[in-house]
């Protein structure tokens, strides 16, 4: 039975040409598209001119040595580039449940290395049956595309999605290893911290951190003027720590990242009284298609007991504004 012009173009189109619509975009070349895929070029061309007869407009240029796409092309693209990850990601979770149980988050990648791996072991050891999956970025991945579970974010109350959950704040406080304490002249008031080097983020005065610098804490405690020694710039949070441990200077230092370092006595805090108060905390979101499986639970329960030991080791009291945030 044949099927009218205006029929084709209204009924939803048939999904099996997408992927190579994605492959032949992303290279704009038929024969990379088609190794890519393991077929022949001729096989990926038809799939593509299906896929521009069911659209009802072409979708790319043909030129005689490469393709362009078409602004219905670019249009389209952007949609498939959305869908595919979500379907390869879904897929994935039911592939794993079917088998091997899992749960898959991302947080940054100072936040992992100092505060979540240190600790995982006794989850590992009470879930020996749960696979874990740690994507370490900087980069805010969106949880209603990506193949994550759960998201451990670090950011003010303001900025937090609804359904966010609060696992702790965090003060600001000048730490430095001991012996580097016990080999200068005393600290006995803030104006002899610039004696030494100061550690801080190299590009915080130019992003959204600018709270987390030396010069804010300067001037909280009236030495707008203020100059240290030396600078020494890092990328990450813990670099600037492991440059602390090692003598190198003075960091103002997160207490979550921190805290066990302070309690095993490898940093000591020179200034107790100078703490600054930061708008920062640190927060957990869960994919809402994750929340109801048995693994992802667990994971959130133990995550909130470790952030409430972390709590009470750093004084971090409820926040009014969040509490129906808290565990």
């Amino acid at each position: 039975m044949q099927h009218s012009q205006t029929h084709l173009r209204t009924r939803p189109i048939g999904a099996g040409y997408l992927r190579a619509f994605e492959a032949v975009a992303r290279h704009l070349n038929f024969r990379a598209a088609a190794e890519e895929m393991a077929l022949t070029q001729s096989a990926v061309s038809r799939q593509i001119q299906s896929l521009e007869e069911e659209v009802g407009v072409p979708l790319f240029l043909r030129h005689t040595r490469a393709v362009e796409l078409t602004a219905a092309g670019a249009q389209l693209l952007l949609a498939v580039q959305q869908a595919l990850p979500r379907i390869d990601g879904a897929v994935r979770q039911i592939r794993q449940s079917a088998g091997r149980k899992s749960v898959s988050l991302t947080t940054f990648a100072s936040f992992a290395s100092m505060w979540l791996i240190p600790r995982l072991e006794a989850f590992q050891q009470a879930h020996p049956d749960i696979d874990i999956r740690i994507d370490a970025t900087d980069t805010a991945l969106d949880l209603d595309l990506a193949d994550i579970d759960m998201a451990l974010r670090y950011g003010p109350a303001e900025a937090m999605p609804p359904g966010a959950q609060r696992l702790f704040g965090e003060t600001l406080m000048p730490v430095a290893s001991p012996w580097l304490i016990k080999s200068s002249p005393a600290i006995r008031e803030p104006g002899d911290i610039a004696r030494f080097t100061l550690i801080e983020a190299g590009d915080a005065h130019r992003t959204h951190l600018e709270w987390l610098t030396w010069r804010r804490w300067f001037e909280t405690n009236g030495l707008a003027r203020a100059q240290p020694r030396r600078w020494l710039y890092f990328n990450y949070a813990y670099q600037m720590v492991q440059a602390a441990l090692s003598g190198q200077g003075v960091v103002l230092a997160r207490s979550p990242l921190i805290a066990e370092s302070l309690a095993s006595g490898d940093l000591v805090e020179v200034l107790p009284r100078q703490r600054m108060d930061s708008p920062m905390a640190y927060w957990l979101l869960v994919a809402p298609r994750s929340t109801l499986r048995p693994e992802v639970r667990a994971f959130c329960d133990w995550l909130r007991t470790q952030a409430a030991v972390t709590r009470q080791t750093i004084g971090d009291g409820p926040d009014p504004d969040t509490l129906d945030h808290m565990d």
